[in-house]
């Protein structure tokens, strides 16, 4: 960033531009231009020809100076980026990215300088604020961005609210778990009249896909989201004074130079380039090393189904055996373990973990004064001294990852959090899930030990409340277009008890069958997946659906769309080495016949297994003929699934 604002510097001192300026991808597909209409500046978005952004508008404003209103062009700068790196905990191994970037220097009225930088991909096109010093002030308050993003009238949208502060479950929220409105015309008001979160899907018309989100954020910014629809546009929103109950301030406070968070702009004429992007993670860079790498696996979690009861030593072994009886990695031991079980016997249950070659995850609260959480242990995660000693206590007793929740607000001071909360840990050898939470923008990569972030109505709703359960399909059928496309989505799935208790005979019901379950496994992508199979699964469910959970990888090297429409259907192919996981669920009310087109996947073999539900046997396992690539035939019931493996 300082060479940019060196070169910013260079280029406000050789005189004015005046006209738009123009910057396209390397296909020459997608285009945009930046200009100033009336003292504003503006850009729009265009793509094979159709326009997917009209005139939306550009700027901040802050206690230094009003970036927004009397604004000029003058001067610009083009350049090619280029890089290539490689991931392991996101929906590709190795990412090649190539961009065009543009640089547009502006001044208003006081002669006070920022600067608009683009970079612009093929199918993306992302955008942030550089901003110098000015003059002798070293610092700033962002008080709020003009920037936004003015959709054609036929768009309609498909978004999720943000929520209140301070309500829901001992005043949390907001957490990134509210419903959806799907295909709705954009005037559709938010439920609690505070906007939307990222990421957000829009379908303009028959043109094409437009989904928006941002990235590159870290503690030395706040994170945001989108506005209600007001005279035609969506804005860049910040967080609410009363997240964490007024604790820390909404409008983040910078240090001069500061480039702002990369607002994220993917578009496509169809759903694959949304699905498959990477461009929350080419636009930004690790942040520290770690000694080791992070961790992925697979674990077992006794309180998803079996809930706060089983937190003791004998439940907790139980599901440590169902581990290795998997082949999993982990068990993922949850909030009251501190109580229940108590520091002086812990090291007995990881010990016997370790014996048995499992790592143990262990549940914190975010603690401090934001929210009425009494589940613990708590007061362990907020403050540095505490966190450090914690963090000491789980090395010495081999823990080397955590799971940190309860978390409810965007703030520069919540990001700070985060931000501490991964170095201390990572000084420690220690990974982070991090749960009840935002969005993580951009961590897999900023943050070599964050191994999963929630985010979304993840699977323990479905045993709060039957609603869940109904709408099950329709949230999957979601998530692989819009959650997931843009982080690692920490959801906890794949349930085969019927019922959602540990009898199996109580509480809310699961519409979705056992094919449908498996599909989620390879759906919704996170390194750290922790499944809630328990142990009456292992005689009770198909063998060939166990052998399956057996054998399911949590770490990707491809992803591609095959077909689907949100909250309708989806299919989607991942890779795993030499194998390719095709999965399939059905939100429809009728049976979905496909001809699936996988010759995009350079298969191979002319032959695999597919995973599919047998009226009479549940899920079974058979061997599926290839063929035509582009004429593979599967038929998915409503509220089922199916997976197809090849080699």
């Amino acid at each position: 960033m300082k060479k940019l604002i060196l070169s910013l510097g260079v280029m406000l001192s050789a005189g004015v531009c005046g006209a738009s300026v123009t910057v396209s991808s390397p296909d020459g597909k997608l285009k945009v231009v930046t200009d100033v209409a009336g003292g504003k500046p503006v850009y729009s978005v265009s793509y094979n020809g159709n326009t997917m952004l009209e005139n939306s508008p550009l700027g901040l404003r802050s206690d230094v100076g009003d970036f927004s209103t009397g604004m000029s062009i003058v001067d610009s700068k083009t350049s090619k980026v280029s890089k290539s790196f490689d991931q392991d905990k996101i929906k590709k191994s190795h990412i090649d990215y190539e961009a065009n970037q543009l640089v547009v220097a502006m001044k208003n009225a006081a002669g006070q300088e920022i600067a608009v930088e683009w970079q612009v991909a093929d199918n993306d096109a992302t955008f942030r604020y550089v901003i110098p010093r000015q003059g002798e002030t070293r610092s700033m308050v962002v008080e709020s961005e003009a920037s936004g993003f003015r959709f054609p009238q036929e768009t309609t949208v498909f978004l999720t609210p943000q929520s209140e502060a301070m309500i829901g479950w001992k005043r949390t929220k907001p957490s990134y778990e509210e419903f959806y409105i799907t295909d709705a015309p954009m005037d559709t008001k938010s439920k609690f009249g505070k906007g939307f979160t990222f990421p957000g899907l829009f379908r303009v018309g028959d043109k094409g896909w437009v989904l928006l989100s941002e990235t590159d954020v870290d503690g030395y910014y706040c994170a945001s989201h989108l506005s209600d629809y007001n005279d035609g546009v969506y804005t860049i929103a910040y967080a609410m004074p009363e997240e964490n109950n007024g604790n820390g301030t909404a409008s983040p406070g910078i240090a001069l130079p500061r480039a702002t968070p990369w607002r994220t702009i993917t578009v496509a004429d169809n759903l694959a380039p949304i699905v498959e992007t990477t461009m929350p993670w080419n636009l930004v860079e690790p942040r520290y090393k770690t000694s080791r790498p992070g961790r992925p696996g697979r674990g077992t979690w006794s309180w998803i189904v079996w809930q706060d009861n089983s937190m003791n030593m004998a439940d907790q072994k139980t599901f440590i055996d169902l581990a290795k009886d998997l082949g999993y990695e982990n068990i993922l031991i949850d909030a009251g373990w501190d109580q229940n079980i108590g520091y002086d016997k812990m090291p007995e249950l990881l010990g016997y973990a370790r014996s048995k070659g499992v790592r143990p995850i262990l549940w914190y609260s975010s603690s401090g004064p934001w929210n009425d959480i009494i589940q613990s242990p708590i007061n362990k995660m907020d403050r540095p001294i505490v966190r450090k000693n914690e963090m000491k206590w789980l090395r010495d007793n081999g823990v080397e990852c955590i799971k940190v929740d309860f978390f409810g607000g965007d703030k520069q001071e919540t990001m700070r959090l985060y931000e501490d909360i991964l170095s201390d840990a990572a000084d420690y050898g220690i990974d982070v899930i991090f749960h009840g939470c935002t969005l993580p923008r951009g961590w897999e990569r900023m943050y070599p030990n964050h191994v999963g972030s929630e985010a979304v109505f993840a699977s323990e709703n479905l045993i709060f409340e039957q609603i869940f359960c109904d709408m099950e399909a329709f949230h999957a059928t979601l998530h692989p277009f819009i959650r997931n496309s843009v982080a690692l989505m920490e959801y906890g799935g794949t349930i085969f008890n019927n019922r959602m208790s540990r009898d199996n005979n109580s509480g809310n019901t699961r519409r979705t069958s056992d094919a449908f379950q498996l599909a989620t496994a390879i759906l919704f992508q996170n390194p750290v997946q922790n499944f809630g199979l328990t142990p009456n699964n292992l005689t009770e469910t198909p063998e060939d659906a166990i052998s399956f959970m057996k054998n399911v990888p949590t770490t990707w090297d491809d992803t591609k769309l095959i077909e689907g429409y949100p909250g309708r259907y989806v299919v989607l192919a991942r890779r795993h080495a030499d194998k390719w996981y095709i999965a399939g669920v059905n939100a429809l009310k009728e049976p979905l016949k496909l001809k699936l087109n996988i010759s995009s996947l350079g298969l191979k073999s002319d032959a695999g297994m597919i995973y599919a539900d047998d009226k009479e046997k549940g899920v079974k396992a058979k061997e599926l003929k290839i063929k035509k690539q582009d004429s593979v035939p599967v038929e998915v019931r409503p509220d089922s699934g199916f997976v197809l493996v090849i080699e």
